[in-house]
C-alpha cells in the first residue's frame, strides 16, 4: 500500500475541517471553479434526481450538496476572495458540524449517475462535481465509516469485501466443472484479461461460465489473473485518488505483466468507469491495452459473426441501463442491440437509454448501511419505470445494479427476476458439437 493511501485512511480516523477545505480549494480548479460559479439556481437538476422526487426533501436538491466545497472555494480563490473577507462579505467557514451533516447529502442521497447533469441547462456537471468534493471529504476524514472500511479491505485483501484468490479460484473450478471448459488463470499473451467484481464473483459465478463458453465460441484466448482480478474501485466511490490509484495499479500490473492486448472490464459500472475514463488520468500514463466492457465486446463478437445466436427468450423482457456505463460511458447501443438478439419481446422503458433512473446504488451508496431506507424509498422512480414495461424479467449489465435491484424488488414485494446481460446472451449462443 502507498503512503498516500494509508494517509487518506489514517485521515478517517481524525476528522479535520481544515484539510477538508484544503482539498476542496486544490479540486476547485479553472473548470471547476467555473462551473460553481455558473449555477443559475433554475431547480432543473431537483427534478432530475430520484432522491429529491420521492422525498420532496430540498437538501436533496444536487447542486445543493455542492455547498461546502462551494463556500470554500469562495472564501478562500474565488476573484476578489481576500477583498470580501476584509469588507466582511466572505462567507462563513466550513465547519466539522456542517461536513458531518453534509455527508448524508454528498455520499447517501448521490449515486454519482450524472441525471442531474443531463438535466442542468447551463451544461454543469453536477454528478462529476460531486466526485470533486467527496475528494475534500475523503481527505479531511468525514466519508462514511463503511467506505472507509471498504477501502481498507481493498487496500489490504485485494477486495472489497475480503475476496481473495482461494474463493474466486473454488468458484473457477465449480465453473469448470459446470461447464466442462477450462478457464485459463495467469496464461500469458492471452488477447483478453478478465477483471471481476466482487458481487461477481460470490453472487453471480455464473457469469464465469458464460465468459468460458462465449470465449470458446468466438475462438479468442483469454484468462483471469491471479493478482489484480478485483474491478471494483471503492477508492472513486468515496473520493480518493490515492485510493483509487493504487487499486487501478493492481489490474494495470497484471495486465502488463501478462502482456495481454485488451483488458475486459465487467458487468460493473464504477469499474468500467474508474478502469476506461479515469484510469489513465489518475496513473498518470497512458495503457499499453485496450479497455472494452463486456457489453461492448460481446456485440463487437456478434457483429463480426465470431458469436451465434440461436433462439429468443419468450418472455417480456426489460433492460436496466447501468447509469455509468450508458448515461456516463457512452455504451449506448450494444446492450440493446444484444437485447434484441436474444429477445423475442423486449419492451423499453419509457425514459430509458441515457434519461433513466438509476438502480439507486451506484456511487458506493449500496455500502452505506445507513442510507439503506433512502436507498429503498428512492427506488420508487426505477420502480415506475419497471412497472410500465408490464415485464416478467428484468435485464441489466451490472453487477451491483443487479444486486441493488434484487433487494429492491424483494423489498417491495415484487416476482420479477433479474438476469444479468452476459449470462443471458451466453444462454443463447448457438450450440457446438460435443458442447454441454
Amino acid at each position: 500500500m502507498t503512503e498516500r493511501a494509508r494517509s487518506v485512511l489514517a485521515a478517517a480516523k481524525a476528522p479535520d475541517a481544515g484539510r477538508a477545505v484544503r482539498e476542496f480549494v486544490a479540486q476547485a480548479g479553472r473548470d471547476a471553479a467555473f462551473q460553481l460559479e455558473a449555477c443559475v439556481h433554475c431547480g432543473q437538476c431537483a427534478d432530475a434526481c430520484h432522491f429529491h422526487r420521492v422525498t420532496g426533501d430540498p437538501r436533496f436538491t444536487p447542486v445543493y450538496k455542492l455547498r461546502p466545497m462551494l463556500k470554500a472555494y469562495q472564501r478562500e480563490a474565488a476573484p476578489f476572495a481576500q477583498v470580501k473577507e476584509a469588507l466582511g462579505l466572505a462567507p462563513p467557514e466550513v465547519t466539522a458540524a456542517e461536513l458531518h451533516e453534509w455527508s448524508e447529502l454528498l455520499y447517501d442521497s448521490c449515486n454519482l449517475c450524472g441525471r442531474c447533469t443531463l438535466a442542468c441547462p447551463m451544461g454543469i456537471d453536477i454528478a462529476g462535481l460531486v466526485r470533486l468534493a467527496r475528494e475534500g471529504m475523503a481527505a479531511g476524514g468525514f466519508a462514511p465509516s463503511d467506505l472507509v472500511k471498504a477501502a481498507e479491505r481493498s487496500l489490504d485483501t485485494g477486495s472489497p469485501i475480503g475476496v481473495r484468490w482461494p474463493a474466486l479460484k473454488r468458484q473457477i473450478e465449480l465453473q469448470e466443472q459446470e461447464t466442462g471448459l477450462h478457464v485459463p488463470v495467469d496464461a500469458e499473451g492471452a488477447e483478453y484479461m478478465v477483471v471481476l467484481s466482487s458481487i461477481e464473483i460470490m453472487a453471480f459465478p455464473e457469469a464465469i461460465g458464460a465468459l468460458a463458453r462465449i470465449f470458446r465460441q468466438a475462438g479468442a484466448t483469454w484468462t483471469i489473473p491471479s493478482a489484480g482480478f478485483e474491478a471494483t474501485n471503492v477508492g472513486v466511490q468515496m473520493g480518493s485518488r490515492d485510493v483509487a490509484a493504487e487499486l487501478l495499479s493492481r489490474i494495470v500490473e497484471a495486465a502488463e505483466r501478462l502482456k495481454v492486448k485488451c483488458v475486459i472490464s465487467p458487468e460493473c459500472g464504477h469499474a468500467y468507469s474508474a478502469l476506461r475514463w479515469e484510469g489513465p488520468n489518475l496513473l498518470g500514463r497512458r495503457y499499453g491495452f485496450e479497455v472494452v466492457q463486456i457489453a461492448e465486446l460481446l456485440d463487437r463478437f456478434v457483429r463480426e459473426g465470431r458469436l451465434r445466436l440461436r433462439g429468443k427468450d419468450a418472455r417480456r423482457l426489460t433492460f436496466h441501463d447501468p447509469c455509468q456505463l450508458v448515461r456516463r460511458g457512452g455504451i449506448t447501443e450494444a446492450p440493446g442491440r444484444l437485447m434484441h438478439g436474444v429477445s423475442a419481446n423486449l419492451a423499453e422503458m419509457p425514459g430509458s437509454g441515457a434519461a433513466s433512473f438509476c438502480c439507486g446504488g451506484g456511487g458506493g451508496v449500496s455500502a452505506i448501511h445507513r442510507a439503506e431506507a433512502l436507498r429503498f424509498a428512492a427506488f420508487e422512480s426505477k420502480k415506475q419505470q419497471i412497472d410500465a414495461t408490464g415485464a416478467e424479467a428484468l435485464v441489466t449489465a451490472c453487477g451491483n445494479c443487479r444486486n441493488v435491484l434484487e433487494e429492491a424488488i424483494e423489498h417491495y414485494g415484487m416476482t420479477l427476476p433479474v438476469l444479468g446481460l452476459t449470462e443471458l446472451v451466453a444462454q443463447y449462443l448457438e450450440p457446438e458439437a460435443g458442447a454441454r
